[in-house]
């Protein structure tokens, strides 16, 4: 056939005639192929799915006969299989400037807990038996020692996050059967987390009574006083570690609080959010209060998360007195949010770090990251740029910039981390904000992701968590190539 002829077929039309059978799409040899190596369950599946959109695109005269070859769809059947295998959940390039970044995972693990997890994921393990006496054993002391050392507390227990611990520790103190539903917390301590998970609500799911006290930026002493009765079960103070409250204000420290709340035999409830377990000062970083200050100031319970400041995996800790921690530990609920086995054996290494606490910053990513100096994002910086403007030359520019990054998950809301970065610039000023848009979503489906940020008319790529440039340089062929055929 001439290639006149040819053109003029593969521009015909399709008709649902000109489709082949599921059979015999998967008879095609490189199906048959992926059969093999897939098995017939998915392969099959898919092939009526992908027939059944052709048939549909020809009955709206939406293909030509070329797209309908037996050929061009077995190619893409092989497409869909490898896509519908695919895993949604894959690591990125976080370029963000944001070190514990919530919708990016929070803090990388250290190598030690994915050893640990690899390790106790590849056998039976001792989650809740004792192997000294050869009982039933309890989850919870795989780490509970470690946070009473680390604290010093009394007793500690684990949930699944900070917020379900924060839940667990009103429902259990202010449970029903002790006639005491009241929980009094400031105005100015009223926070919404994220997620519509907001104060309020958490005490209204607990089956508490919320009590507010004091106003938005003063509460004072006298205020949880005159608040204070038989129904009172808990004092709530809430560290307000994703927003700060400046100027004019006044607050109550839990030293202050925790002589009120004894002397009537009411508990107090301190929630940290962030979990720093060491003070960040050491390191020139802001300082967070720890759960042993808490506690020395005589907090009868502290809660705080895993995978924020303290760098290990989600989780929400509870720490404190034997009495509080006992009733918190028994409450039914419990159970329904207690940690796995994956989670808990990633907080277990996490926490043996803290015993050598000289050695952090070279075995916890997170504080590495943190504490990163600016030589050495610098050299990063430089190891890019040539390679980087290469890929996107000439359409875009790039240069070297300071940038101010941030902790992240709410941690130290208003303080900001000296960094450094790439800025890259369409060199058309006309629809940059498309060209922008465009370039950061091809950085978003590159076979790693990158992702940076939006500023100011330039992509942003802040190079803090980048300790290695090889990474970021392995995925530039594949951004050329989108560029050559946007």
């Amino acid at each position: 056939m001439s290639g006149l002829n040819e053109s003029v077929v593969h521009g015909s039309k399709a008709t649902a005639k000109n489709l082949p059978s599921v059979d015999k799409l998967l008879r095609h040899a490189a199906v048959a192929a992926c059969v093999g190596e897939q098995g017939h369950t998915l392969v099959s599946q898919e092939a009526r799915l992908l027939l059944d959109a052709r048939r549909a695109q020809t009955l709206a005269g939406e293909l030509s006969l070329n797209e309908v070859a037996l050929d061009t769809l077995a190619a893409d059947l092989q497409a869909r299989v490898a896509q519908r295998l695919a895993p949604r959940l894959k690591t990125v390039i976080n370029l963000t400037g944001t070190v514990i970044h919530t919708n990016l995972g929070r803090a990388l693990l250290a190598d030690e807990a994915l050893q640990h997890v690899l390790a106790m994921m590849s056998g039976p393990n001792n989650l809740e038996y004792d192997l000294a006496t050869g009982q039933r054993g309890d989850r919870d002391s795989v780490v509970e020692e470690l946070l009473c050392t680390l604290t010093g507390a009394e007793a500690a227990t684990v949930v699944n996050n900070n917020a379900a611990a924060v839940l667990l520790s009103i429902a259990a103190l202010a449970s029903e059967h002790t006639g005491r539903r009241e929980v009094i917390v400031s105005r100015g301590e009223l926070v919404e987390i994220g997620g519509a998970f907001r104060m309020p609500d958490v005490m209204a799911s607990a089956g508490a009574t919320m009590v507010e006290v004091g106003t938005t930026n003063r509460t004072h002493p006298a205020d949880y006083e005159r608040a204070m009765n038989e129904r009172t079960a808990l004092v709530m103070k809430v560290h307000t570690s994703n927003y700060q409250v400046q100027g004019f204000t006044a607050a109550v420290s839990e030293a202050d609080l925790a002589p009120l709340c004894h002397a009537r035999g009411i508990p107090l409830v301190s929630d940290l959010g962030s979990g720093a377990l060491v003070d960040m000062a050491r390191w020139g970083l802001p300082r967070e209060p720890l759960p042993q200050e808490m506690l020395q100031a005589g907090c009868d319970v502290v809660t705080f998360s895993g995978d924020k400041l303290l760098g290990g995996p989600q989780a929400g800790l509870l720490v404190g007195s034997r009495k509080a921690i006992g009733r918190i530990r028994k409450f039914p609920m419990k159970r329904a949010l207690r940690m796995s086995k994956l989670p808990l054996a990633a907080l277990e290494a996490t926490l043996r770090l803290y015993l050598r606490p000289e050695r952090l910053t070279q075995d916890l990513p997170t504080l590495r990251l943190l504490t990163r100096p600016l030589p050495d994002i610098e050299a990063t910086a430089l190891a890019v740029q040539p390679a980087l403007a290469a890929a996107v030359a000439p359409r875009y520019t790039v240069r070297r910039l300071a940038l101010q990054g941030q902790i992240g998950s709410g941690s130290l809301p208003v303080e900001r981390l000296p960094s450094l970065g790439l800025a890259l610039a369409p060199v058309e000023r006309k629809g940059q904000g498309r060209a922008l848009e465009a370039l950061a979503a091809a950085l978003r489906a590159l076979p790693q992701p990158v992702i940076g940020r939006v500023a100011d008319d330039e992509l942003l790529l802040d190079l803090r968590c980048l300790e290695s440039p090889e990474p970021l340089l392995a995925q530039l062929p594949a951004l050329q190539a989108w560029l050559a055929q946007s």
